[in-house]
């Protein structure tokens, strides 16, 4: 498993692949806040939940990702 820096810096990859670019990795590592305050849609939602599930093969739901901290302490529990 990769150390907590590394899976922070991924899933903000991650968040920024599935916005198409319109939410930064560097703003979502920036600080604590709510992924759907930093303007992932429900669309980006759903593409990160996919990405996730696929990468590290764990089923998770949308309240499990309202943050960067609560996707990496939900991948910590279950991967």
């Amino acid at each position: 498993m990769q150390t907590d820096g590394e899976l922070r810096g991924r899933l903000a990859e991650m968040v920024a692949e599935a916005t198409d670019g319109a939410v930064e990795a560097a703003d979502v590592l920036a600080g604590e806040t709510r992924l759907a305050d930093l303007g992932v849609t429900s669309l980006g939602y759903l593409r990160l939940i996919d990405a996730v599930e696929a990468e590290f093969g764990i089923e998770l739901d949308m309240t499990s990702a309202d943050s960067l901290d609560e996707l990496v302490d939900y991948l910590r529990l279950h991967a």
